[in-house]
C-alpha cells in the first residue's frame, strides 16, 4: 500500500471519527432539568483560591446564591494571607451574613500539587462537618474560576443519589474569550474536548473526572484515602475519577454546563497550557492520547493531497482535493453544532472559521510535543510529569 492510500484511508477515518464525535455529543441531554429529588444531603464546598481578577467575585457569587433546601458549607481555602482575593471573600462573607462561609488561611506545601495542598488542609474541618451531619454528607471542589447556573447543586447532588454513582462532575466551557489565542483555546474547549468525552463514554464508562466542579460523598473521599492520595499528581481531577472508579463506583454528569472565566491569555500563555494538557493525557492514558491524532482531518487529507503530487495522476488528486473538501465541510458543521450545544446559543460562526485550521495544526504541534519531553511550566514553576501523570518538581 503507498501513502497516497495510507494517507486516503487515514482521511476518511479521521472524517469519520468527527462525525462519530458530533453524533455523541449530540446524543448528550445538555441543558434539559433533571427533576429534583425529594431529599437532599448536606454540602461543605471547597474553593482552593489564589489571585483573581475582574471574574473572580461573580463566579464566587454563583455558589452563595444556589437555592438548595439543605444546609450548604463553603471553605474558602488561601495560602497566603496577604492574598488579594482574601479581601473579596470577606466582601462575600459580610455581603451574605446568613451564609456559613469561612475564609482559612492554608500555608502548608505537602506536596508538588499547591490546590491539592490547599483542599489536605480544608479536609479537616470537612470531616468535622461530615461527622456532625450524616454519612450522606457531600464534599463540592470547585477551580475558583467558575460560575454556575441557577439550580446547579440540587441537580448535581440528585444525580449522585443514583443507584452506584460515586463522583459527579459537569461539563465546562471557557465563557470569555477576548483574543485570537483565547479564542484557540476556546475551540478545543467549546467544540472538540466535550464531544470528544462523549464519544469516550460512549464505548466504555467514563473513569476520569472533569476538575471544573467534582462532587462525591464525604464518605467515598476517606475510603479512596482523602485529598492526601491526590496531592502529588498534576492532574488531580483524573486521578480522582480513577480511584473513584476503581472502588466500584460510577462517574455522572450533569446536563448542566458551567462557565469558566480566564484573564486575558497570550499565544505563549495558551501555548503552555495546550502543551501541559498534551503531556497530561499522555502520561495518564496514554493509547487514547496516542490515537487522539487519527481525528485531526486537516493534517491527514493536506498529507492526502501532498502524497498524489509525485503521482502526476489526475484522479489521484481529483480524490485527494475530494477528501480536502469533504474536510471543509465536515469539521466546520461539527465544531460549529458541538459550540452550539454546549453553549446553548448561536456559535460565532466566522470566529470558528477564521482559526480552526489554526487550531488543527497546532493540535498536531502539541500531539508531538508531547512525547518529545516531560517537562511542563506550571504557576511559575518547572516541573516534570512522571508515570502515571505524578509531578517532579525542577530546580
Amino acid at each position: 500500500m503507498t501513502l497516497f492510500h495510507i494517507f486516503g484511508a487515514l482521511t476518511l477515518i479521521s472524517l469519520g471519527l468527527n462525525l462519530w464525535q458530533w453524533l455523541a455529543a449530540r446524543r448528550f441531554p445538555l441543558h434539559l432539568p433533571v427533576p429534583t429529588a425529594p431529599t437532599l444531603p448536606s454540602i461543605t464546598l471547597l474553593k482552593p483560591l489564589k489571585g483573581h481578577d475582574e471574574h473572580t467575585i461573580d463566579c464566587l457569587r454563583s455558589w452563595i446564591v444556589q437555592d438548595y433546601p439543605a444546609s450548604v458549607q463553603v471553605l474558602f481555602g488561601v495560602k497566603d494571607a496577604d492574598d488579594p482575593v482574601c479581601e473579596i471573600v470577606r466582601r462575600l462573607i459580610a455581603e451574605f451574613p446568613a451564609c456559613d462561609a469561612h475564609l482559612v488561611i492554608c500555608p502548608d506545601s505537602p506536596g508538588p500539587n499547591p490546590k491539592v495542598s490547599t483542599l489536605m488542609q480544608l479536609e479537616p474541618l470537612l470531616e468535622q462537618t461530615a461527622a456532625a451531619v450524616s454519612q450522606e454528607h457531600t464534599v463540592v471542589i470547585s477551580d475558583a474560576d467558575v460560575k454556575i447556573p441557577p439550580g446547579y447543586l440540587k441537580e448535581a447532588m440528585t444525580i449522585l443519589q443514583r443507584d452506584g454513582v460515586g463522583l459527579v462532575n459537569s461539563f465546562y466551557r471557557l465563557a470569555n474569550p477576548v483574543n485570537r489565542a483565547m479564542w484557540i483555546e476556546a475551540i478545543a474547549v467549546n467544540c472538540d474536548f466535550w464531544s470528544q468525552v462523549c464519544q469516550s463514554n460512549s464505548i466504555r464508562p467514563m473513569k476520569f473526572a472533569l476538575g471544573a466542579v467534582m462532587s462525591l460523598r464525604a464518605a467515598t473521599l476517606k475510603e479512596i484515602g482523602g485529598f492526601a492520595a491526590l496531592v502529588d499528581f498534576l492532574a488531580d481531577d483524573n486521578r480522582l475519577g480513577l480511584l473513584v472508579h476503581r472502588a466500584g463506583k460510577s462517574i455522572a454528569l450533569t446536563n448542566a454546563v458551567v462557565d469558566c472565566f480566564s484573564g486575558p491569555m497570550t499565544f505563549r500563555q495558551v501555548w503552555d497550557h495546550q502543551l501541559r494538557w498534551a503531556r497530561t493525557i499522555r502520561v495518564c492514558e496514554p493509547v487514547p492520547f496516542f490515537f487522539s491524532v487519527l481525528a485531526n482531518p486537516l493534517v491527514w487529507s493536506l498529507g492526502w493531497l501532498l502524497t498524489s503530487l509525485p503521482l502526476r495522476s489526475a484522479g489521484c488528486s481529483l480524490f485527494a482535493l475530494g477528501g480536502l473538501a469533504a474536510y471543509a465541510g465536515i469539521r466546520p458543521f461539527t465544531a460549529q453544532a458541538n459550540f452550539r450545544k454546549l453553549s446553548n446559543a448561536r456559535s460565532p460562526r466566522w470566529k470558528l472559521l477564521q482559526l480552526m485550521d489554526q487550531k488543527d495544526a497546532l493540535t498536531f504541534v502539541w500531539w508531538i510535543g508531547a512525547f518529545l519531553g516531560s517537562t511542563i511550566h506550571w504557576r511559575g514553576r518547572r516541573q516534570r510529569i512522571l508515570k502515571e501523570g505524578r509531578l517532579e518538581t525542577m530546580g
